[in-house]
């Protein structure tokens, strides 16, 4: 586990939080009007319900609160949209990420909009063993396991803190995915093998548009250059598969899709409906990988 290294990142995310935040038009009145940042494979993750088909339009138009009763973890929250857009399906919600800078965005957008949400700076790996097993849902999405430098000591510990029967959700971008760089393989695939991206996190919102901002984009900050430098850990599908069932949880369902939602990850995609990006060749290769394991009892 390398601490020192989450602590660089973490400087990475408080220079590109606000840049980020930049593009995204009043988010508050967005989210207060039923507007929401998630997209259905995710709520389909978190629901248990099939892979396809729009179920978010059908809870907004039934007015539905599915996830009511629930006590939800979202880890590496950053500035909270997806986090609050959970407490909007009924979640009692818990944000948790490394930079201070994320975490006081999203309490200011909780504060706005008047959703009601606990937020917390921390490293997960300190964060976690210090709670009981109070959780019915843990929920990572998209990048959030690059940034982790042992996936063991994590998975170990998210199960430490569902109850009997939670579950643990992600969807991250594919890792076979993430090994090209402007159409090249480029980066290692799996075992945790440590990049150094001397480039630090850049404006990935700008570059999708609006379909990382639903709210309505806005040109906000031009040419962001972050001067931090980031550390990412490459984890292949075995490794983060064979974490969790080191860690005691059970899978139930894994999945993999042929597009990547609201992030255009290479520079050749094109967006389509539903805010997904795809590529123009007729054999895509898989470019999200989602998966949901619970914690036996």
């Amino acid at each position: 586990m390398r601490r020192d290294l989450h602590q660089h990142n973490r400087l990475a995310w408080d220079a590109a939080t606000p840049a980020h935040s930049s593009h995204k038009h009043d988010q508050a009145g967005f989210l207060r009007g039923g507007g929401t940042t998630l997209f259905d494979d995710e709520v389909h993750l978190v629901l248990g319900t099939g892979p396809e088909g729009h179920v978010l339009e059908d809870i907004r138009k039934s007015g539905a609160r599915p996830l009511s009763g629930l006590r939800l973890l979202h880890g590496a929250c950053n500035a909270g949209q997806d986090t609050l857009s959970l407490a909007q399906l009924g979640a009692e919600v818990t944000g948790v990420d490394i930079s201070p800078t994320a975490i006081a965005a999203a309490q200011t957008l909780a504060e706005e909009t008047g959703i009601p949400a606990r937020f917390a700076v921390a490293d997960l790996y300190d964060w976690l063993p210090a709670q009981e097993p109070e959780f019915d849902v843990v929920f990572m999405t998209y990048g959030a396991l690059l940034w982790m430098s042992d996936l063991d000591a994590l998975f170990a510990a998210l199960a430490g803190v569902l109850k009997p029967g939670g579950r643990v959700v992600g969807l991250e971008f594919h890792p076979l995915a993430m090994m090209y760089d402007q159409g090249r393989l480029t980066y290692p695939y799996s075992g945790g093998a440590h990049v150094v991206g001397e480039a630090g996190i850049g404006d990935y919102v700008a570059a999708s548009g609006t379909a990382l901002a639903p709210s309505g984009f806005l040109e906000g900050e031009v040419d962001f250059k972050n001067p931090h430098a980031t550390h990412e850990f490459s984890w292949g599908v075995a490794d983060i598969l064979g974490a969790q069932l080191r860690a005691g949880l059970v899978l139930e369902v894994v999945r993999e899709y042929t597009y990547a939602n609201g992030c255009k990850i290479w520079p050749d995609m094109v967006e389509q409906p539903g805010r997904r990006f795809t590529t123009t060749s007729p054999a895509v290769p898989p470019l999200m990988l989602g998966w949901s394991s619970r914690r036996p009892g």
